[in-house]
């Protein structure tokens, strides 16, 4: 599936040189990269020359090559991972990241007519926005991830210095031509900020991969097969639900059937605090590296149910996009959340089937796997062997 736009932000005669800066790039593991390269891609198809800049673990690159009637420049810097283990560590590497990125990228940026940054890495906002005399380009925030209100979310107490940066960083929000959300819920948050709403366009990503029929299916790790399995995939970091999960887990395990079987494809500190409490409890459950892209659509067609989660406090900060390809794969999904996200606006029509369970439910988090190992034994979705 591509991405649906209400429409394009860039148009081939008037903006024909566009740049977009982004993150990790594939075959690195990182949602905002894949979808800035398939929208790098196809911009390029409709006849721009678009350059894209991003990072790579691998080492730095230039490709530049034709695509439909455009052609498509790819930058990628070799970049250390970020170190999540310190807040200093993590603001000292953005820092240098986004002056590198601006570095490489500044002779098509200094030449551009469109310039579309997204939320990662975040506070680029910070040097393009001021730097916009230097620019002649239309500036476009594609608003993946909205900074510095993840951190304020994450935090239990407030924090002046990073009120003082959220301040800073709505004045320069004011002063960027367009942006692009991912829902209805992000551009109420952005609306709150004081950006007019005719600058705000909602562009959702759509499924990365598509699923054919006759694609092959990734199979089940060994202590899987032939379990009711319910799987988390991607990234499970600090704006999911940990808690209710871990709970709900433990009480299907104890005082239910336990017929359900967690499998975490996942990298983040959420799965290392599920991995660790469900090892310390002695349940059963599997955990293992997320798989590449071209993998992607075989993984999701193996389990009987998908796992979303998102904390209340990130609700329309953090748009989870591994829901539109949940969906694609046919599978129900199980989302613990809150009811004002978009992931329940999109699932809760899903043909498949869908639960929401409210974040601190740990009760309703069983009965929904409990739910979910009847509708396994009666055959109405699918146990992969």
């Amino acid at each position: 599936m591509m991405q649906l736009l209400e429409q394009s932000p860039f148009d081939p005669a008037k903006e024909p040189r566009i740049v977009i800066i982004a993150d990790w790039l594939p075959p690195d593991f990182g949602a905002v990269g894949q979808y800035m390269l398939m929208r790098a891609q196809a911009l390029a198809e409709q006849g721009h020359d678009v350059t894209l800049v991003g990072l790579s673990t691998a080492r730095g690159s230039t490709i530049r090559k034709m695509r439909g009637r455009g052609q498509l420049a790819e930058i990628r810097l070799s970049a250390r991972p970020v170190p999540r283990g310190s807040l200093v560590g993590r603001m000292v590497w953005t820092i240098e990241t986004n002056l590198r990125l601006i570095f490489a990228a500044f002779g098509a940026l200094r030449a551009a007519d469109g310039i579309l940054f997204t939320g990662s890495p975040p506070f680029l906002i910070h040097l393009l926005v001021p730097l916009k005399p230097l620019w002649r380009a239309k500036l476009v925030y594609r608003i993946t991830d909205f900074h510095p209100e993840c951190l304020i979310a994450a935090r239990d107490r407030p924090s002046r210095a990073l009120g003082a940066l959220l301040g800073l960083t709505n004045f320069w929000r004011r002063r960027v031509e367009g942006f692009e959300v991912l829902g209805e819920d992000q551009r109420r948050r952005l609306a709150e900020t004081g950006v007019p709403a005719d600058r705000i366009v909602l562009v959702r990503d759509g499924s990365p991969v598509e699923f054919p029929a006759d694609a092959p299916v990734e199979p089940l790790p060994v202590e899987l097969a032939g379990r009711c399995v319910l799987l988390y995939s991607g990234n499970y970091g600090v704006a999911h639900e940990v808690d209710t999960v871990a709970r709900g887990y433990e009480r299907h395990h104890r005082q239910g059937t336990g017929r359900v079987r967690l499998w975490l494809s996942a990298t983040g500190g959420g799965a290392e605090d599920l991995a660790a409490r469900f090892a310390a409890a002695g349940l059963p459950f599997h955990r293992s590296s997320p798989v590449p892209l071209e993998r992607l659509s075989g993984l999701l067609r193996a389990p009987a149910a998908h796992l979303v989660t998102l904390r209340d406090a990130f609700v329309g900060y953090v748009m989870p996009s591994k829901i539109y390809a949940c969906i694609e794969s046919g599978k129900p999904v199980l989302f613990v959340g809150s009811a004002a996200s978009d992931v329940d606006l999109l699932a809760r029509n899903s043909p498949a089937g869908y639960w929401r369970v409210p974040c601190g439910d740990a009760v309703g988090f069983a009965a929904a796997l409990e739910d979910l190992a009847d509708r396994c034994a009666a055959g109405s979705v699918e146990i992969a062997s």
